[in-house]
């Protein structure tokens, strides 16, 4: 595994992470035993980034992670988040709450449920519309001073927001949707990113799952599976949806890859600054993911993808109403 570096000053990874969200949550029945082979794979292997959040499975998800690393913790650099209030088990979050006394209690109860006196990269999940970025991210600098955080991070925040924030203590990573079928931070905050030197970490780069070619029915998913409420995955949409993913099927072949490889290597082949977390719990996807790092695209492969993939082409917004009016990054 290549290794690449968030940021500038920021933490060196492993060039694909690992999203460890639906190893408690989202994508149906919990299991712990494979999860933690899964992480003792993908140290293994190189995947050194594990990217958690505090609200995934109400703790849980940093419980396991927690135990999963205890004897291999100088192996991994340790990303977490909070300000995301969960919801009910199978349903998308819809509230945040980043007040400067809350980042203190939050971390702390991540530090205890992750077994650590120190996270690598803590995050802002989602900006408070209520509260003065620069108070929110002034408490995570005092969690700096004090040794427990080492880099600070923000997610799906806007272009202003950034530089807000990057303006009361460096930002290192700015974490959001970005995959062949969410490209809207291309126009939107990579190139802020870019001037101020932030790394850019992609979640669900996958498509949550959609990308690979294995989803193609949403009657299929199990009822706790938060799919069942994005309305990308809904009737209607999905069938214009799985005209991209025959697409992608076709160059993929011509690739001599995978689906889900080529999805990757299409986001890895943008920039040098990007770090791609792929979520799994299981292991066969994870060394899939993994092998992506050898797949090489020409600017004619990538050009090809993004002729294949404009920005908009997907129907439906990639979360409910509810859970849109969170991010400052739509489409």
């Amino acid at each position: 595994m290549k290794q690449r570096t968030i940021g500038t000053g920021g933490p060196t990874v492993g060039t694909i992470g690992l999203g460890c969200m639906g190893m408690s949550q989202s994508y149906g029945v919990a299991d712990d035993e494979e999860s933690v082979r899964t992480i003792h794979r993908a140290i293994e292997l190189g995947v050194t980034l594990l990217d958690t959040a505090d609200g995934y499975g109400k703790g849980a998800n940093e419980r396991l992670i927690g135990k999963a690393i205890r004897d291999r913790r100088d192996r991994v650099t340790l990303a977490t988040k909070f300000g995301i209030l969960p919801g009910a088990p199978g349903t998308l979050a819809v509230d945040v709450d980043a007040r400067p006394q809350r980042v203190r209690s939050c971390c702390d109860e991540s530090l205890a449920r992750l077994g650590v006196d120190a996270i690598d990269l803590y995050y802002l999940h989602r900006v408070d519309p209520n509260v003065p970025i620069e108070e929110t991210v002034g408490a995570m600098a005092e969690l700096v001073r004090q040794g427990k955080v080492r880099f600070l991070g923000l997610c799906e925040a806007g272009p202003r927001n950034i530089r807000r924030a990057h303006a009361t203590h460096p930002i290192a990573a700015l974490q959001s949707e970005y995959s062949l079928w969410t490209r809207h931070p291309e126009q939107t905050v990579l190139p802020v990113c870019r001037e101020l030197g932030i790394g850019f970490v992609p979640f669900s780069p996958l498509g949550r799952g959609f990308l690979t070619g294995a989803v193609r029915d949403s009657s299929r998913f199990e009822n706790n599976d938060s799919r069942r409420n994005i309305p990308r995955f809904q009737p209607g949409n999905l069938e214009v949806n799985l005209r991209l993913v025959d697409g992608l099927e076709a160059l993929a072949r011509a690739k001599d890859c995978s689906m889900a490889q080529l999805a990757l290597a299409w986001v890895l082949a943008k920039s040098a600054d990007i770090v791609p977390i792929p979520g799994t719990k299981r292991l066969r996807y994870l060394e899939e993911n993994a092998g992506a790092v050898s797949v090489t695209l020409s600017a004619t492969d990538v050009a090809a993808l993004d002729s294949a993939f404009p920005i908009g082409i997907a129907a439906g917004t990639r979360y409910p109403a509810e859970s849109m009016r969170l991010l400052e990054i739509a489409d």
